[in-house]
């Protein structure tokens, strides 16, 4: 008798990507084809860069010094730019600040065509690409659930990810070829161009203005948000967990050298593929999620996880090792990622959404800025490799301590949370979507 074929096509189709928000709404495509353009783009600068630090320098505490020309920019915009998000036209914001992220890639483009390129303009633009990018996040975070229904939330987040994870794996492999065999200068013209595309696309989404309800961007706005922010723990526990896990088991400022240590110069672009690899992996596969009621408790474990896949890429001495561990980490982050996303937009109010998506910059960016520092700091100081595996062993025992300090966030439930079902009641009272 010949097995029915349909079980395990419909198994197979639960478990793909839950294409419902790209049907319904025109707008969340462009976005969503716009962010994996420029994503893309950025990838090649996010290789390109600390590559040329490395050969201007040859210091590994130089290039985490990115990390720290980064910080006070995206504390102070990430905060500030939460607070605009909510108060103007959140398409507005997104379009300008594109805009600026373009004439920043022209900056690196001619500094990398000069005969002796300096080093200064590196960290200049670094420090005003980190402003820009904090101010557009929030209005970006915020206008997601404005153009897709509340129970596509979700979906939309995998599909974000899924974005997110396309540029991460063709950037980084991209950007390794290119710099090595073309030049830094190209690498930084794609880039540029990526943006002129991306900004085409985003100026045809509707307008987005503030609320009637939203406050005017001020030092007592920003203060009402973080009062909402520290008033839910299972949200703080979301932005502690991500912290912890970015700021001491990010490796990527010390990846150049990593690969030196391995005497694999070649692998370097699959090195920082491999992680947007394995959230790809993931959210081409997130069919799942859709299914999955307590997100706290995924956030946690896979925030472990990456650490425990980090210590691994550390220990080991064979690159192809290296890359499976740093793959598996990236799927790690993309369960996190997608979970958070969800208890974020699930529950966070409209009028308040700016500034807790100001909040949330700061919890998934500065930990990553931070983490730089901290291991180029190790590394020069006790060896590239014991950077990488202590950061990740330290990751996994500070998510166990939080998990254990924040009891919320491991009962959190979907289903019955307050917020969320005050939220998903406001939603389904409300005018329907754009489409």
């Amino acid at each position: 008798m010949t097995p029915d074929p349909a079980p395990r096509s419909s198994r197979l189709r639960a478990l793909l990507p839950d294409l419902a928000p790209w049907r319904a709404s025109v707008d969340f495509r462009r976005l969503w084809v716009s962010g994996t353009i420029s994503n893309f783009g950025s990838f090649l600068t996010l290789v390109a860069l600390p590559v040329q630090l490395k050969e201007l320098t040859g210091s590994a505490a130089a290039v985490g010094a990115i990390g720290a020309v980064e910080l006070l920019p995206l504390v102070v915009f990430g905060l500030y730019g939460g607070a605009l998000a909510d108060a103007l036209d959140k398409r507005e914001l997104i379009v300008w600040t594109e805009a600026g992220q373009g004439l920043l890639s022209v900056a690196l483009l001619l500094n990398a065509l000069l005969p002796h390129p300096a080093v200064w303009p590196l960290y200049v633009v670094a420090a005003l690409s980190s402003a820009l990018v904090s101010v557009q996040r929030p209005a970006l975070d915020s206008l997601f659930p404005r153009i897709v229904a509340h129970e596509h939330l979700p979906a939309a987040a995998s599909l974000n990810s899924l974005r997110w994870t396309v540029g991460g794996v063709a950037g980084p492999a991209v950007a390794g070829v290119v710099v090595a065999y073309a030049g830094l200068g190209w690498a930084y013209g794609a880039d540029l161009l990526t943006f002129v595309v991306s900004v085409a696309l985003v100026v045809r989404i509707a307008a987005s203005p503030a609320a009637h309800e939203a406050a005017k961007p001020s030092l007592r706005a920003i203060a009402e948000g973080a009062r909402y922010a520290w008033g839910r723990k299972e949200l703080l526990g979301t932005y502690a967990v991500d912290l912890a896990a970015m700021f001491l088991a990010m490796p990527l400022a010390v990846l150049p050298f990593l690969a030196d240590e391995l005497d694999a110069d070649w692998s370097l672009g699959l090195m920082y593929a491999a992680v947007p690899l394995g959230s790809l992996l993931v959210s081409l596969t997130s069919g799942w999620t859709s299914r999955v009621h307590r997100h706290g408790r995924l956030v946690v474990l896979a925030a472990a996880l990456w650490g425990l896949a980090i210590a691994g890429a550390g220990v080991v001495g064979n690159v192809w090792l290296v890359l499976l561990f740093l793959t598996v980490a990236g799927g790690c982050d993309m369960v996190s990622g997608i979970f958070r996303g969800a208890m974020w937009n699930q529950t966070i109010p409209d009028e308040l959404r700016g500034r807790l998506a100001g909040i949330e910059l700061l919890s998934y960016s500065v930990g990553p800025t931070v983490g730089q520092v901290r291991s180029g700091g190790f590394a020069a100081w006790w060896g590239v490799r014991a950077s990488v595996w202590s950061g990740g062993l330290l990751c996994v025992g500070a998510v166990g301590l939080l998990a254990l300090c924040l009891p919320k966030l491991m009962t959190y439930d979907v289903r019955t949370n307050e917020h969320a079902v005050r939220l998903r009641a406001r939603r389904t009272a409300a005018v329907p979507a754009r489409t």
